[in-house]
């Protein structure tokens, strides 16, 4: 596998293609089978979820490539291939509903790429002469900041005399349209646990100003369990721990002020008026259909009654 790319291809990926993989590995690894108990009694480690494999579709315009949709295929571990019927099958029926879209490549999931992916990719060359594959890697990486999606194309390459295909990492930028972002905003909305409707903004903004609220109290506890520590001489004094400190304490006369006083109840006020206003725009909307449907009740039966007083 080389570094690079030197094709000059531009690749544009959309969310939705990152939401369908996503669900792929969910419900695949949901659908594993749980922890058994082992020879010894005890409790063994959950299998691993299998990996899962589907073709990504889009278009080429010139040197821009666009990866739009998605779809899952069937993988034979034992062969180490796909299921090349249901591919027929499924690129029969995506024409019809996509008919400029074709067969870009192939994705799966992994850290990395293995040695029967090669395997893979060349079965689907007569498809498509330069397919390019998508991983995307679940392992969650909290320190991470770039999507965990990796793109690679593949050329030939001359090694220790053998022409040989390899995989080469190409770069790509996220592109989005109007309904793509609707439709990621409504799923990144959190869901309550009652499972009633989705929450609103108002709802995740409030969800991440607790959990801040939760980190710092936590850190709060380390450093006072630090302190306290300290004061009991289990650890040496430092001052210039002891001077941060010093520091931060100062700043909390800042939260008895009048202008702190003022802006929090401006902010409370703020929210609560929201929310009134959210109530009185259902409120109202109910109303309306409760008026349309009485006036179209009341339409039918004065009908009905002039059309038996003229007869």
């Amino acid at each position: 596998m080389a570094s690079s790319s030197g094709s000059g291809l531009t690749f544009k990926l959309h969310p939705l293609v990152i939401v369908n993989i996503s669900d792929h590995y969910t419900r695949v690894k949901s659908q594993a089978q749980p922890p058994h108990s082992s020879s010894n009694g005890g409790w063994s480690p959950p299998p691993q979820p299998p990996r899962v494999f589907g073709c990504v579709i889009g278009i080429q315009r010139g040197r821009t490539v666009e990866i739009l949709n998605s779809f899952e295929l069937l993988y034979d571990p034992s062969t180490e291939s796909l299921d090349r019927s249901f591919l027929e099958k499924k690129q029969e029926l995506y024409k019809k509903v996509f008919p400029n879209f074709y067969i870009l490549g192939w994705y799966s999931t992994g850290s990395d790429v293995q040695e029967s992916d090669m395997h893979i990719h060349k079965a689907l060359m007569d498809i498509n002469e330069s397919p390019v594959y998508v991983i995307l890697n679940p392992a969650i990486n909290h320190s991470q900041k770039d999507l965990p999606v990796t793109i690679y194309e593949s050329e030939l390459h001359v090694i220790d005399g053998i022409p040989q295909l390899i995989f080469v990492r190409s770069s790509y930028t996220i592109e989005t349209v109007e309904a793509e972002r609707i439709s990621v905003d409504h799923v990144a909305h959190l869901k309550p646990s009652d499972g009633g409707s989705a929450a609103t903004q108002l709802a995740a903004h409030l969800t991440g100003i607790h959990s801040s609220i939760k980190m710092l109290n936590s850190r709060i506890r380390v450093l006072h369990n630090y302190l306290l520590t300290m004061q009991r001489g289990d650890i040496p004094l430092e001052d210039s721990l002891l001077r941060q400190v010093s520091s931060l304490l100062r700043r909390l006369p800042a939260i008895e002020s009048g202008k702190f006083r003022d802006d929090f109840q401006m902010e409370y006020n703020d929210t609560l008026l929201i929310t009134y206003l959210a109530m009185l725009t259902n409120c109202s909307s109910t109303m309306n259909e409760l008026v349309d449907k009485f006036n179209t009740a009341y339409d039918r039966h004065s009908r009905r009654g002039g059309r038996m007083a003229f007869i």
